[in-house]
């Protein structure tokens, strides 16, 4: 049986874990160090009955000894100095953890990571999310290194006494989180660079460039037909390409591109709310209100007050 869960689904993981951070509905973070503190739950190492996906990003990075756990029906074995990361589409069943395993596991909601002031040029080098597969990174010891002090300051941020101190806290989260992100991208561009890739082929040709035309045009343009037609194909196939890829629609990718460009001039350009709406191209302000509500869950005006 597969199942969906949500970050307060997951707080079970605190059975095998030697610390835990959990965000609210946010993310949550977790340090094995079998090691130090063998975990109380007998069962870890027997083969969890069910799959389960969750509705955002997990990155799992092993440092030391090995974890071999099932991705969407795929058994793989993370060792030392590996790292793996999962988007919603993908199934994991954990199976068993060495003894000697020191290892994190990050959990984030797609809802925090889209609130993350990434530059918009960096999304378009993130291939370890674009692509639906086993998202596998064999690191150097010195990027792992990098990425587990990262991991352990995400640890130690903790939720804020009382709500004055939110919005700091919160920050705090969104920029590690955004390190770790740009980290990736640099690890994956070293690994293209000393291993070029193969040809592409004409299916994933389509989807780098889809993606690469929502980068350039997003600001102007909404329409999946706009894209396809760039393209020279129909949008009905456009978004069958991009979803079997992805894992996400067309039009998901083009309304997270708009409503994080949204987000970052609300925020940080000085911009009234009437002035992004015209930057985005929309026809009236009222308009763009309705979009970035129905996206987000708040008007443009509570979310740069927030």
């Amino acid at each position: 049986m597969n199942y969906n869960v949500n970050i307060r689904d997951l707080a079970g993981v605190r059975a095998f874990a030697n610390s835990i951070n959990i965000y609210g509905d946010n993310f949550l973070l977790a340090r094995v160090n079998r090691s130090v503190d063998s975990p109380s739950d007998p069962h870890v190492d027997a083969a969890v009955a069910d799959s389960f996906s969750f509705n955002g990003i997990t990155f799992l990075l092993c440092l030391e000894g090995n974890i071999v756990c099932e991705v969407s029906h795929e058994v793989c074995e993370l060792g030392a100095d590996s790292l793996i990361v999962l988007g919603p589409e993908d199934l994991l069943k954990p199976m068993s953890v060495s003894p000697d395993c020191t290892a994190y596991i990050l959990f984030l909601s797609h809802d925090f990571v889209r609130d993350i002031n990434f530059d918009p040029r960096a999304l378009q080098s993130m291939d370890f999310l674009q692509v639906r597969r086993t998202r596998m990174r064999h690191l150097s010891t010195e990027e792992c290194a990098t990425l587990r002090r990262y991991f352990d300051l995400l640890l130690d941020t903790t939720a804020p006494a009382d709500d004055t101190e939110e919005i700091f806290t919160r920050n705090i989260a969104r920029n590690l989180v955004a390190a770790i992100f740009y980290h990736l991208i640099l690890v994956t561009r070293r690994v293209a660079a000393s291993d070029p890739r193969q040809p592409l082929t004409r299916r994933s040709g389509y989807v780098q460039n889809f993606i690469s035309l929502v980068h350039a045009h997003h600001r102007q343009e909404r329409s999946v037909k706009f894209y396809a037609d760039r393209l020279f194909i129909s949008p009905k196939y456009l978004s069958l390409l991009i979803k079997e890829a992805t894992g996400r629609s067309a039009a998901q990718w083009i309304d997270d591109s708009v409503i994080l460009e949204a987000k970052n001039l609300l925020r940080f350009s000085g911009m009234n709310v009437q002035q992004v709406a015209y930057a985005l191209n929309f026809s009236n302000q009222s308009s763009f209100g309705k979009y970035f509500k129905h996206l987000t869950g708040l008007s443009p005006t509570a979310f740069q007050n927030s």
